[in-house]
């Protein structure tokens, strides 16, 4: 057992999480102004949307280690580098496939074994919103490709619970991950 009362995988994997989620927060901001002057406004948008989406994991991931007090290292797996649009949309996929396909997967299996109820609802919000992320982000990629913006119809509204991504004119009335109220949303 950890000193933050949390068995010590399922610590390193919330700090992995943290650190994962932090950066991908601010590697979306960044690529949100990138497409944003290349001219893709709604791929912009959806970069900024999904921004809020990671802080909220990163927040949960975070809150869960609040017992912590002991400086941690954080090692998280990112693609990185920069560069037009095309290419970041492609770096975003990368980064939402492995935490669809891999990391979170494992991270809700060691809570579970570890018994982290907590920690294991924390993985299973974030889960399923990047597999949203995952869709959303290869669709833009497609209309990337062809020299065009992403249509969008409405606005992106974010759960600000567990990160839930839906697109359209109005929130749903209640999440369908974490059920917290459609009033509540963030819009983008």
């Amino acid at each position: 057992m950890s000193e933050s009362g949390h068995p010590a995988m399922t610590q390193d994997a919330l700090s992995s999480a943290y650190g994962g989620e932090s950066m991908a927060h601010m590697r979306y901001l960044i690529f949100a102004d990138i497409a944003e002057k290349e001219g893709f406004k709604n791929v912009a948008r959806l970069f900024r949307a999904i921004a809020f989406a990671e802080q909220v994991h990163a927040r949960n991931h975070y809150q869960r280690l609040e017992k912590l007090k002991i400086p941690l290292k954080v090692v998280a797996e990112a693609p990185f580098g920069p560069g037009n649009t095309e290419k970041n949309l492609e770096l975003a996929i990368m980064g939402e496939k492995f935490e669809v396909e891999e990391m979170y997967p494992i991270y809700i299996e060691i809570a579970r074994a570890q018994g982290d109820k907590l920690a294991e609802v924390t993985f299973r919000y974030a889960l399923e919103a990047e597999k949203i992320h995952l869709k959303l982000y290869e669709q833009a990629l497609e209309y990337v490709r062809k020299g065009q913006d992403m249509p969008l119809d409405g606005y992106i509204w974010i759960c600000p619970v567990c990160g839930h991504t839906y697109i359209g004119k109005e929130p749903p009335p209640k999440c369908p991950i974490c059920g917290a109220l459609g009033k509540d949303f963030v819009r983008f």
